[in-house]
């Protein structure tokens, strides 16, 4: 199928310029050209994008999507990490393997309509009704919108009477979380040119996995060439119990388990040292900045401008929607540009740090450069297209793709396309029905609160 995009008014590629009065011809997934006055003979479907921005397909490199089924709680509103996990986990362990699958599509729909097209999900509850199928059932959901999905299998193994954090109810035992890895990533793990799905391996956090899975993990991952994913150095609480258990920083505790490689990637990363930020950019550790949920848990601000500054890889994410309460990309990336500029100044991060950011920072920590995170011919037809037609863009229109950062209140894209898929036309998914979703995600997250009697 051909796809012929005419007269983009704005079109930022991240790595080759920004051009005007452009056209994109796709030729079934792959973009085939990017030039000016393209005949648009033979195509199957022909889209004007007068006055509209592209710009490519936002990955995002965090999230936990079941949480979008407890957004807002009144008792988790204004506490810290810790007391905010005690409070989740007995809700979380209510969930069924349904809520997940709908709650996924939740997650994914939010982060499509404002531009994802890639995204990954660290889930790491497990309850005794998950039975090993819940990663499948984001999986399915990810296949039904659309997306371009890099799932892990999250895992959590240290519960409470051990000296972690979260209760028996949502651990597991190292043996069940690695016979459930080999086989998700013997029947999904696609590594081939433009897949659509890839896996990765995500213990939890050094407070609720033991020292023996993430030697276990990291070993595991480097002998089947697989990516690694866990939270680090989130909050100060973390850095006390990392140093009162392990008698180490959360870092150097990772790094003694063998994570600190390069096809690891860790979350959060508040709370690092000059020494460990250098480590990390010496050994092409990824970083997934998630600033949203930083302030909304008073975490604390991430030093990104430094680490863009040593070379330290660096993507963004919303993080699970209740530590953040959405799942709004374009959203979070004002964020990350307001947040840096509180801690550190008004020139520390400028809108195509943001953008690379947002785009090539996250392909590049998922090493999947050479298909995504940029416009370029021979390049996955990844991408969205924006809207300024609105009068909350009214004088901010010298600068359209800053615009889409610095202004605006409606952070819905008119256009997404996946793999050469028109995911979102019109401000609208295109795979799903958006009302009967919200309408089942409404039903089934109410009566997830009555059974945790948290209503």
């Amino acid at each position: 199928m051909k796809i012929f995009i005419k007269n983009i008014d704005v079109l930022e590629t991240v790595t080759q310029g920004r051009h005007n009065n452009i056209d994109i011809l796709i030729n079934d997934n792959v973009i085939e050209k990017i030039e000016k006055n393209i005949p648009s003979l033979d195509v199957d479907r022909e889209i004007d994008a007068s006055g509209l921005v592209c710009l490519p397909g936002f990955v995002n490199t965090h999230h936990h999507f079941y949480q979008t089924f407890t957004r807002n709680l009144p008792a988790a509103q204004n506490v810290e990490l810790f007391d905010w996990l005690k409070f989740h986990y007995p809700v979380w362990e209510k969930f069924d393997r349904e809520d997940i699958y709908v709650s996924a599509k939740v997650a994914l729909a939010e982060m499509m309509l404002t531009g994802v097209t890639t995204t990954t999900d660290h889930l790491y509850l497990y309850n005794s009704a998950a039975a090993g199928g819940w990663i499948e059932e984001e999986i399915k959901a990810a296949k039904e919108l659309g997306v371009r999905f890099y799932p892990t299998r999250g895992s959590m193994s240290l519960s409470v009477k051990d000296g972690g954090l979260p209760p028996d109810s949502v651990v597991q035992t190292e043996n069940r979380i690695m016979q459930h890895i080999e086989e998700v990533v013997a029947k999904f793990h696609d590594v081939q040119r433009y897949s659509m799905l890839r896996i990765s391996l995500a213990p939890c956090s050094p407070f609720s996995v033991t020292g023996k899975l993430m030697k276990m993990t990291a070993e595991y991952a480097k002998k089947n060439n697989l990516l690694i994913h866990t939270h680090v150095a989130e909050t100060a609480d973390e850095e006390q119990f990392c140093i009162e258990k392990f008698g180490n920083r959360p870092y150097y505790y990772l790094k003694d388990m063998g994570w600190a490689e390069s096809n690891a990637w860790y979350a959060h990363c508040v709370h690092l040292n000059d020494e460990e930020l250098k480590d990390m950019a010496l050994n092409g550790v990824g970083v997934a900045h998630c600033p949203s949920s930083n302030m909304r848990l008073g975490s604390g601000i991430a030093r990104i401008s430094k680490m863009l500054e040593l070379g330290v890889k660096v993507s963004l994410a919303v993080d699970g929607s209740a530590s953040n309460d959405a799942s709004d990309f374009l959203g979070e990336m004002r964020q990350m540009l307001l947040l840096s500029r509180v801690g550190f100044g008004a020139s520390s991060m400028k809108t195509m740090d943001v953008i690379r950011t947002a785009t090539m920072g996250g392909a590049q920590v998922l090493h999947w450069a050479d298909d995504i995170g940029s416009l370029e011919v021979g390049k996955a037809a990844d991408l969205n297209l924006w809207s300024l037609d609105d009068i909350s863009y009214a004088g901010a229109q010298s600068d359209p793709v800053a615009a889409l950062i610095f202004s605006g209140r409606k952070h819905e894209a008119r256009y997404v396309m996946v793999n050469g898929e028109i995911t979102v036309a019109n401000g609208r998914l295109t795979k799903v029905d958006q009302d009967e979703l919200r309408k089942e995600a409404f039903e089934r997250s109410s009566a997830l609160w009555k059974r945790a009697g948290v209503v």
